[in-house]
């Protein structure tokens, strides 16, 4: 079905619409009803009486969101199904949140994840990772905005820019109103759509593709199923390394030590609460992740011989899994709404929290000190206020997005440059005692640098085509309809005389590095330079064990006062203590 041609039913255009209604009575409801949201504690935090599924839904989805539903189907699709390596990540930042990094952020109870800066090192450290914060976020805002504002567009035909502007408003309209309880509870609603829609999918496309052996035979013969790929070719954009450890870095600097999950993660009034909540994380993202990649299978069983992108019946790789919806199920009303929803739903809920998370910090760590009235009206205000603004900053980056590329690549792109050195630094102060605030300062500085060298030139040689990620193969021999108009340009390009011009320079090959690598990169780089640095000036005074991860002061409890080592179950009972 062309994509200017509207593919919706009026059920679907309902339950799209009940779907962003119902998120809005959600934030009016935690907003005004009962004057809930009277408090900083209550709107930053939810009053520390979240539950546990609720709060590892919502940080599951919303560090994974719409972006991933579009993302990932296409990337199997054109690149095969090593994204499903993704689980490896999971089970990486699940085990860095429980032994290193959370454990530490819990203990000490900061409404800012960025005072553990100013407490570790100094003030000026603290000022430079809310600037790389701050980028982040207001870098990723667009990007949620865009993914589902493109499949309403394409399942449509309304202009893209039109529905972002539309959703924009939505999201900071509820947000404002209704703090964390409502981000928590709409990410909780949304993880259902977003489950029911995957499962509605699968389901139409197993049963129109033959079964699931006969869609696992096509994706075989098609080398879709080449998953491991264990080997040191950093630049392979299968590469397990990058799918496993570099993700794991990505997605441990967005979750773990990132405001958005700390902030749901401390909601919980427990320890052992926290706990489990991340083992539900990582059981809804595996779920999410898992299906993605079944449906991207399935597409290409559908379009082995008619690839819709290489054929221009969609313009965008992200348009494929709207169209493949479009085409399975245009007579059967209500699945294309249910797909629309499910995406725009979820990308809300990661605009949500993104939005309620920077306004805590900047009211924290920049507004706070010179408001004259600190009362709690007045600071719930000034939060609202904060949210409103980011969004429409946020909201304004859209129109600039839609010329950078694939949203993969454009987020890992954000993330390695911002996330990567914030990973560093938060892991210097908790696993090196010796760390001092210069080496955290100029580290961070050193490790920006070092990200910004490796992916500005990275983008340029890609945008002037020197740098082209192989796909797998492709093929458009099955599209009968534009077979005459493929032929005639295969012919136009075969015997027009090609210009003579000279040979691009070829780009060196670490800027071939694959982009799942650079939250990892930025990460090691800060790391490095932080410990170096430190080595070499001046001591700060000693470090309150408290700001130490557990890792750490686990590794100084081993030690006896005569230097031998306890045994295990000795070293535990004395770090318990």
């Amino acid at each position: 079905m062309p994509l200017n041609e509207s593919s919706l039913y009026p059920i679907d255009y309902i339950i799209f619409i009940a779907t962003l209604a119902v998120s809005t009575l959600i934030g009016l409801y935690f907003g005004c009803m009962g004057n809930r949201q009277s408090t900083v504690k209550e709107y930053v935090l939810g009053g520390k009486r979240m539950r546990i599924i609720p709060v590892a839904v919502s940080v599951a989805v919303s560090h994974f969101s719409g972006t991933a539903l579009l993302a990932i189907p296409a990337d199997v699709n054109r690149y095969g199904a090593s994204v499903w390596l993704f689980v490896f990540a999971f089970l990486v930042m699940s085990t860095a949140a429980v032994f290193v990094y959370l454990p530490v952020f819990f203990k000490l109870q900061l409404t800012s994840t960025y005072e553990y800066l100013e407490k570790r090192f100094d003030h000026k450290t603290k000022i430079l990772g809310l600037f790389f914060y701050i980028l982040a976020e207001i870098l990723t805002f667009p990007i949620l905005v865009y993914t589902p504002s493109l499949t309403f567009t394409t399942a449509s035909g309304i202009n893209v820019q039109v529905i972002a502007v539309v959703l924009c408003a939505i999201c900071i309209f509820y947000t404002s109103l209704g703090g964390l309880k409502t981000v928590v509870w709409t990410d909780f609603l949304q993880f259902i759509i977003i489950m029911a829609c995957l499962v509605t999918i699968y389901t139409i496309g197993l049963n129109q593709s033959g079964g699931f052996l006969q869609i696992w035979q096509t994706a075989s013969l098609g080398e879709r199923l080449q998953v491991f790929n264990f080997g040191l070719d950093f630049t392979a954009r299968d590469n397990f390394w990058g799918l496993s450890l570099g993700c794991g870095a990505t997605f441990t600097a967005i979750t773990v030590v990132h405001q958005t999950g700390v902030q749901k993660f401390l909601s919980l009034p427990t320890y052992k609460d926290f706990v489990w909540s991340v083992a539900y994380v990582v059981i809804s993202l595996c779920c999410v992740q898992t299906f993605g990649v079944f449906i991207g299978l399935e597409i290409y069983a559908k379009y082995k011989e008619c690839d819709p992108l290489s054929s221009k019946q969609i313009q965008k790789h992200e348009q494929l899994l709207p169209f493949f919806v479009t085409q399975i199920a245009s007579n059967i009303p209500g699945v294309c709404g249910l797909l629309v929803a499910a995406i725009c739903s979820a990308s809300l809920s990661s605009m949500s929290s993104n939005l309620n998370a920077l306004a805590a910090v900047i009211y924290k760590e920049l507004v706070c000190k010179f408001l004259q009235d600190k009362s709690e009206t007045r600071s719930t205000f000034v939060l609202k206020i904060i949210v409103l603004l980011m969004g429409i900053v946020g909201t304004c980056l859209v129109f600039v997005l839609e010329r950078l590329g694939e949203i993969l690549s454009v987020m890992s792109l954000v993330f390695g440059i911002a996330q990567g050195p914030l990973l560093g630094l938060f892991s210097l102060g908790m696993l090196v005692p010796r760390a001092n605030s210069k080496g955290a300062f100029f580290g961070t500085l050193g490790g920006f640098i070092s990200i910004l060298g490796l992916t500005i030139p990275s983008k340029y040689y890609m945008l002037k085509g020197l740098i082209k990620t192989p796909t797998k193969s492709l093929s458009t021999s099955g599209c009968s309809y534009n077979q005459s108009l493929w032929s005639n340009v295969s012919s136009t390009i075969l015997h027009k005389p090609v210009p003579s011009q000279s040979i691009p320079v070829e780009p060196n090959a670490i800027f071939k590095t694959s982009f799942f690598f650079y939250t990892l990169f930025g990460a090691i780089m800060t790391f490095i330079f932080g410990l170096v640095i430190s080595y070499v000036t001046t001591a700060d005074p000693p470090v309150d064990e408290n700001l130490l991860s557990p890792v750490c002061r686990f590794r100084k409890s081993k030690r006896r006062a005569d230097g031998t080592y306890l045994g295990v179950e000795e070293a535990l009972q004395t770090l318990e203590k």
